[in-house]
């Protein structure tokens, strides 16, 4: 029988954030296997997020898919962090 997910304390600040700064958000900690923690969208785009605590590190499996993954994954300890990495992705790319 599969556990129930484990998420970090600050998962719940950091997804209700993103929803007030007009973000849609879902949860993906369930998944497992690496996955992130969330899947953010903002004016069309795709963004997977990982959320660890300040001191939070990533496991193995999840090392391996941010290795392995092609598209946007980024990793945040704190809403500001969450928002100023999508910000920057949207800049760097010339992204509205």
């Amino acid at each position: 029988m599969r556990r129930a997910a484990r998420v970090d304390a600050n998962h719940k600040q950091i997804v209700q954030g993103l929803r007030s700064s007009g973000c849609t958000v879902q949860d993906l900690s369930a998944v497992g296997k690496g996955c992130p923690d969330i899947l953010v969208g903002r004016n069309g785009i795709n963004i997977l997020i990982e959320i660890k605590t300040k001191k939070g590190k990533l496991t193995s499996r999840q090392v391996e898919w941010h290795q392995a993954w092609r598209g946007n994954a980024i990793v945040v300890t704190s809403i500001e962090e969450a928002i100023h990495a999508i910000n920057e992705l949207f800049e760097t790319r010339k992204l509205q």
